[in-house]
């Protein structure tokens, strides 16, 4: 939308935090735009200089998530041309968003099925172009030889789950630090394509980034 002044744009920010937060303690059914509004400390009636509906701002909270993670994930690979290296850092990335941003995580994993199916479809399609883009990547190991790639598919799908399983836990006061997560979960990555010397390219990788 054109037009949106900085002040607004920080009022949309905080709608969708402030929806994203209450979504996840008391579910998409159970929260009112009411209660988002309080949150917020606007009046109901100044939501809809922003959203449409609530199934509109539930759009916005996880389509504005996919987006987010899509572009982190653009620059986590940006400049990078070993394709061993933009695979471990696509992981990397993965994880650490699914652990920095569990809750809106969990949102799009919980309320897909509030959803009607054209904004299903919109956040549907936004997740299957992400995990293209790790298969590719997955492809494009296993073609170096440097893998050994039994489905790219499958593959993809199970990385992905690692993002999931990892928001489910993390804590930032659990037993491990979430570098120490990431690093782990890389190497079981590469481990399960069966890099050789995965967990010293790792290190190597690291050493480059530190």
């Amino acid at each position: 939308m054109t037009g949106i002044t900085p002040s607004g744009q920080q009022t949309a920010a905080a709608i969708r935090r402030e929806a994203a937060a209450s979504f996840s303690q008391h579910g998409y059914e159970a929260t009112s735009l009411r209660q988002v509004a309080a949150a917020v400390g606007i009046k109901v009636g100044s939501l809809y200089n922003h959203i449409s509906s609530k199934e509109d701002l539930l759009l916005s909270v996880m389509g504005g998530t996919m987006d987010d993670l899509f572009g982190l994930m653009e620059e986590a690979l940006e400049g990078i041309t070993d394709p061993l290296d933009r695979l471990s850092a696509f992981v990397r990335c993965h994880i650490r968003f699914h652990a920095e941003r569990a809750q809106e995580v969990f949102i799009g994993n919980s309320e897909l099925r509030s959803l009607h199916d054209d904004a299903r479809a919109e956040i549907t399609a936004k997740r299957r172009a992400y995990r293209r883009v790790l298969e590719d990547l997955i492809i494009d190991v296993g073609e170096t030889g440097e893998a050994q790639v039994l489905d790219a598919r499958l593959h993809a799908f199970s990385i992905v789950a690692i993002g999931t399983h990892v928001s489910g836990w993390y804590r930032t006061d659990g037993g491990f630090t979430l570098e120490q997560i990431i690093d782990t979960y890389t190497k079981i990555v590469l481990r399960s394509l069966d890099v050789v010397g995965a967990d010293e390219r790792m290190d190597a990788l690291l050493a480059r980034l530190s």
